[in-house]
């Protein structure tokens, strides 16, 4: 992890700090051997899962492996995060009393899924804050994921986002969110057969987006299931990209450098929108002559132009990308 984007661009955005979150890595907490591996991986978040990448069966041993693991460290330039499982299973309580009391000093957030109203963030925000308390954490510092695998979830998107300031990610679940509304597929991450024309996620996609974005939160994309398809990651990746989601899941190693990359902005925007910035701020001063919009080249720059640029600037420099061309003023 390179460092936090601020996303304080008004209008409606909350202000507020968020994390890099390009990829994002799923990581059973049933294996040791695959956690401690993830230590060595580039990727900005890793999630330790307690859901459905691991047995009823062995959910307590991967408690116990995760607050284990969590405690020996190593994990401490990326997102730390476990996934519990759903208030509807019987796991939920003592999923979150035994990490938070357990490894809270050296978790960063819990991701809920299967969200499917503003009462079950509540309801997890509640005891976090018990546990935070009784085992002497700072209350309020770790935060929360909703994942949106259903049709009640995406609904309840707003209520969702806006039900406690612990949420920081929106994110969606693509293989529970296709069963839920019994989309006739079975391969998760492309399209459905007989849907030729245009994007059948595109509606879910950008709700999940106008909903993050409206409260100050992250949007991320879920997972790809064809693990040794890397064209088709990419190419699935690049439609969210494209939208303006932050980041998506990662299963395997080999798609870790095409999310790192997707989710990143080219260098050679990421210098645009600087330069935009250092001249839109010389133009408005009154040394450059308090001008609201001008020329930068043969484009047009204005206040919309600062704030466009102000997005790939963060997401730039969150990414550790590093300026090579500075704007000079005229005559400077």
């Amino acid at each position: 992890m390179t460092g936090a984007i601020d996303t304080s661009l008004g209008d409606n955005m909350n202000e507020s700090i968020l994390r890099p979150r390009r990829s994002n890595l799923a990581v059973p907490g049933s294996s040791v051997k695959m956690i401690d591996k993830a230590r060595g991986l580039s990727v900005d978040q890793i999630f330790l899962d307690l859901e459905d990448a691991v047995a009823p069966i062995a959910k307590p041993e991967a408690r116990k492996n995760i607050v284990a693991e969590l405690n020996r460290g190593g994990f401490e330039d990326k997102v730390r995060t476990v996934r519990i499982n759903d208030w509807t299973s019987p796991w939920t309580y003592i999923d979150v009393t035994e990490i938070v009391a357990g490894a809270g000093a050296n978790l960063d957030c819990l991701m809920l899924p299967k969200v499917q109203s503003g009462a079950q963030v509540e309801a997890l925000d509640m005891l976090l804050t018990q546990v935070e308390q009784a085992a002497g954490l700072p209350v309020g510092r770790i935060g929360i994921e909703a994942q949106i695998e259903n049709a009640a979830g995406l609904i309840a998107l707003d209520a969702i986002a806006k039900a406690s300031p612990r949420v920081e990610t929106l994110i969606f679940g693509p293989a529970d969110f296709m069963a839920s509304i019994n989309m006739k597929t079975l391969a998760v991450g492309e399209q459905p057969p007989g849907y030729d024309v245009g994007d059948a996620y595109h509606h879910i996609l950008m709700s999940i987006l106008i909903a993050a974005r409206a409260n100050g939160k992250q949007a991320i994309d879920g997972p790809h299931l064809g693990i040794k398809d890397v064209d088709s990651y990419r190419k699935v990746a690049a439609r969210s990209a494209a939208l303006g989601f932050d980041g998506k899941w990662v299963l395997h190693p080999a798609q870790i450098e095409a999310a790192n990359e997707i989710y990143s902005p080219r260098q050679d925007d990421f210098e645009h929108a600087e330069n935009i910035l250092d001249a839109y701020a010389w133009y408005t001063s009154a040394e450059g002559g308090g001008r609201g919009a001008v020329m930068l080249g043969d484009e047009m720059i204005d206040e919309a132009s600062r704030k466009m640029a102000l997005v790939i600037s963060a997401k730039g420099r969150a990414a550790g990308l590093v300026r090579e061309n500075l704007w000079r003023a005229p005559n400077a």
